[in-house]
């Protein structure tokens, strides 16, 4: 479905992502280096993360899950705020 999406969708949408890398390029790597299970709740956080009101900046992809994620709570994957971003590398100031 991402790459559909980056294929298909994207050059019509336009090229300008509020995060480095880019939300598909994040699903990408999410799913690959944590599974689809736990990439895909990654993934869906940083998509709702992505509107007028969200944060922007440096977010790659975590080296390691959280400690108190598990698969039964699967929305502890996720990072549902833009606090965990530096603000040095924030792209909306």
């Amino acid at each position: 479905m991402i790459r559909v999406y980056k294929l298909l969708l994207s050059p019509f949408i336009g090229q300008s992502c509020r995060y480095l890398p880019t939300c598909s390029s994040y699903g990408e790597e999410a799913i690959a280096r944590h599974g689809l299970w736990a990439g895909g709740w990654m993934t869906l956080s940083r998509i709702l993360r992505c509107g007028p009101f969200g944060a922007s900046g440096f977010d790659p992809v975590p080296e390691t899950l959280r400690a108190d994620a598990r698969w039964y709570l699967p929305w502890r994957y996720g990072r549902w705020t833009g606090r965990h971003i530096d603000p040095a590398t924030r792209l909306d100031r």
